[in-house]
Order: C-alpha cells, then sequence, then structure tokens
C-alpha cells in the first residue's frame, strides 16, 4: 500500500479520554462500514490544547465543546465541521469492594471529602478543573489538597491500586478502569455537564475520512453504547 492509499484509509485521532471507550468499541464496526480505520492518541481537553498550541495536529479532534468553539475562532478547526458527540458529568469511585460514601447531597459530598484519607483527581482534565472549583465553594480545598493524589490519565487506576481510597472524574472515564466501584456523580448543585465534540483540523490530511468518523459517532443509534460507557446523548438545550 503507498502512503497516500494508507492515508485515505486511516484517520489521526487527537480525543478526550472521556470518548475512549466509545472509540475503542465502534472502531471495528467503522471499519467494517466504511473501509477506515483510525489511531487515536488520548488526552485531557487541555493537555490536547496544549499539544495544539505547541504546533501538534491531526485529521480530527474531540474536546469539549467550548475548546472545540475556541479553536474554530482561532482557524486551528474547520468551522461547520464540528458535531457535538456525548455529554458526561462528574462522578465519584472507589476501590472495587470498598464501602461506598454518602455524596447524595453537597452536606454528604463535604463531610465525605473531609473524611477520606486521600482523594486523586486530575490538574487537567474538565473535571478535575470543576472540581477544584467544588472543593474552593465547599471552603474545604486546603484540607483536600493536602491528601490528593494528582495524575492526568485515568485517576480510578490510582483508587484501584490502593494509593487514594475515593476518585474523582468523568464519569465516562472511571467506567473503564477495572478494580473500582463507582459511587455515583457529585450532586446537582456542584455538578458540570460536559458536552464532547468533533472538529476537523485545518491541516488534516484525511477530512473527508474524519467527516465520516465525526457522523458515525454522531449518530442518535449509538445512544446505547454511549450510556454503557458512562456517557449520554447530548441534549440540545444543554450547552456547558
Amino acid at each position: 500500500m503507498t502512503g497516500t492509499d494508507a492515508m485515505a484509509t486511516s484517520i489521526d485521532v487527537l480525543s478526550t479520554l472521556a470518548l475512549r471507550g466509545v472509540l475503542v468499541e465502534i472502531a471495528d464496526e467503522f471499519r467494517t462500514l466504511t473501509g477506515l480505520s483510525f489511531a487515536a492518541t488520548y488526552k485531557s481537553t487541555n493537555a490536547s490544547l496544549n499539544l495544539i498550541a505547541q504546533g501538534a495536529t491531526a485529521d480530527m479532534t474531540i474536546i469539549t465543546r467550548e475548546a472545540i468553539d475556541r479553536l474554530v475562532r482561532d482557524g486551528v478547526i474547520v468551522a461547520g465541521s464540528t458535531a457535538d458527540l456525548a455529554q458526561s458529568g462528574v462522578g465519584i469511585a472507589v476501590r472495587a469492594g470498598a464501602p461506598k460514601p454518602d455524596i447524595g447531597t453537597v452536606a454528604a459530598l463535604k463531610r465525605t471529602l473531609l473524611e477520606t484519607k486521600s482523594i486523586a483527581f486530575s490538574r487537567l482534565g474538565a473535571s478535575g478543573i470543576h472540581f477544584a472549583h467544588v472543593i474552593e465553594r465547599l471552603g474545604i480545598a486546603e484540607e483536600v489538597r493536602r491528601k490528593a493524589h494528582i495524575s492526568d490519565a485515568y485517576v480510578g487506576e490510582l483508587t484501584a491500586r490502593g494509593e487514594a481510597e475515593m476518585a474523582v472524574q468523568q464519569i465516562s472515564e472511571l467506567m473503564p478502569v477495572a478494580g473500582i466501584d463507582i459511587v455515583g456523580p457529585l450532586p446537582d448543585e456542584v455538578q458540570k455537564i460536559s458536552v464532547f465534540a468533533g472538529g476537523i483540523f485545518r491541516t488534516a490530511r484525511n477530512p473527508g475520512g474524519a467527516e465520516k468518523l465525526i457522523s458515525y459517532l454522531a449518530e442518535p443509534r449509538l445512544a446505547p453504547v454511549l450510556i454503557r460507557k458512562g456517557l449520554e446523548p447530548v441534549r440540545p438545550a444543554i450547552r456547558t
């Protein structure tokens, strides 16, 4: 196969960790239906933005809607090429088999965060940035940060290994991790629903393939896959 042929049948994707489970699951069917394959690099949205600012590119990216819109304004992503793909809230997990703490109300969440001995969350991910705001709002930021374990990959892995009692991340980023149990989402009053969108780079080598993959991921029939992976179809009225 020549380089040109390989380029035409492969798609380079820079994706948020939140969609990793979905992309892994649909890869074979997408290849069967379209004859196209894709290779994905998974980073948090902010880590992806840092890479893009340093000159990194791909055929397409999947990051938060706010970040996509910013890249469209900057001329990095093609205007009109974007689509909302999924949304997800922030949740908490504990090591598999451990007692599940009460996080059903803001007061219970605050109490649980103060009582836990250690907690893992991300620095650059949308969930980690939001959680930093939550603990500031609750007035417990200093106490929580003293016992924090920071990771910009799947923070649930730290909890699975026993390095942190609790993990906070997008529910879709907790679900793929073996060895943890998801306690549930943050209470509505301190929850943030992030919308993830796809868009095509202006410098894409295979924009046609990228367009097909974005269209495939946006199909309503994919809703059961999203739900299995801790995501939801995007609700039109919600833009966060």
